[in-house]
């Protein structure tokens, strides 16, 4: 089910834009039916007031909790089932200060075959629709409060730019987030800066960078557009000056790989409106990069912000659970295969609730 989708089943239910608001506000925010001063009986017409429970099971329903399992710092790593047998991750993030976070996918796989992912390892296998999406926040909000969303998870936003953009759109309007509070993640595309700049709900901007070489880059980062470094950061920058909202760069610190270029750093990024988020490697098995020691990590972030360039030292949640994108995912096929089921052509009506794979 697409966006376009739900509103044409919301207009045959008789659903002006206020009424679609509504239910996507009681929805995205988890707010129980009988919340708000003007009860939904009288305000929505018959027919959606009387269909909703059905809809917004059905909404629900486009994902199925598969696998939850809670980490040491606080984190929650879950496995959603998708309806045709396939499934994402989403993290509930461990709290700091008053912020609640849930990192989401927006693909099945991803293309870009970065080198220290285990996502990117199997490649891309399907785009999450924009329900999917929402369905992830909405899901999560049903367990705990969640105020920021980041689009971290599995898959590269930017190869599934409408799907995101719409799910963005909703959850900055009905699902209550302050714009600064989504984070819409990148490795860098060509396309993704004018649509950025032209977009109703401006999301904060993350961009996965990872080093200053651009041979180096392309190494990391296999598929993904060969996009120079400093083009990348020039861009960036300038969207984020535009938005209001530093640029977050993200930076995954590998071992004798990118964690000696102090210098370049600081030429590049010197007097950005930005925060380097420096982020040692979260280990998989079977991968050949290694995870710096903590202190290194910590004095290399000292040294850059003495410089000048603002720098923060994140650790990956889950370190305990395997929590590196994809890696609870891959485990439990490994473990618990699932079979994967084509969907068929159905003839229902759009009010009719679709059977789970």
């Amino acid at each position: 089910m697409s966006i376009p989708d739900l509103d044409a089943h919301l207009l045959q239910l008789g659903a002006l834009p206020q009424h679609r608001s509504r239910v996507l506000r009681h929805w995205l925010q988890a707010l129980p039916l009988e919340h708000g001063r003007r009860p939904l009986q009288g305000f929505l017409p018959k027919a959606l007031h009387e269909a909703l429970p059905e809809l917004l099971a059905r909404w629900n329903g486009q994902l199925s909790l598969h696998a939850r399992e809670g980490a040491a710092d606080g984190s929650e790593r879950l496995l959603w089932l998708l309806q045709d047998g396939q499934s994402v991750e989403s993290v509930l993030l461990p709290p700091r200060a008053k912020s609640w976070g849930l990192c989401v996918s927006s693909q099945v796989g991803c293309a870009v075959g970065c080198g220290f992912c285990m996502t990117g390892q199997g490649g891309l296998i399907r785009q999450l629709s924009a329900l999917e999406i929402l369905a992830q926040v909405a899901r999560a909000r049903q367990m705990r409060a969640v105020n920021k969303v980041v689009f971290m998870g599995m898959g590269e936003p930017a190869h599934n730019l409408d799907a995101v953009l719409a799910a963005i759109e909703a959850l900055g309007s009905e699902g209550g987030f302050a714009h600064k509070q989504l984070v819409f993640s990148t490795v860098g595309d060509e396309r993704v800066f004018p649509r950025l700049h032209a977009a109703r709900v401006k999301p904060a901007l993350a961009l996965s960078l990872h080093t200053t070489k651009p041979q180096l880059r392309r190494e990391l980062l296999p598929r993904a557009p060969a996009l120079e470094p400093a083009w990348l950061v020039e861009q960036a920058d300038a969207y984020a000056r535009a938005s209001g909202y530093p640029l977050q760069l993200q930076w995954t610190l590998l071992e004798g790989v990118n964690d000696a270029e102090e210098e370049a750093i600081v030429a590049l990024l010197k007097g950005r409106y930005a925060l380097l988020n420096l982020i040692p490697f979260n280990t998989v098995p079977g991968l050949p990069y290694r995870r710096p020691s903590w202190d290194a990590a910590r004095q290399l972030a000292a040294r850059l912000t003495q410089q000048g360039v603002l720098t923060k030292l994140r650790d990956s949640a889950g370190q305990d659970v395997e929590g590196g994108c994809g890696q609870l995912r891959a485990r439990i096929q490994a473990e618990r295969p699932i079979k994967i089921q084509r969907a068929k052509p159905s003839s229902v009506s759009p009010a009719t609730e679709p059977s789970s794979a």
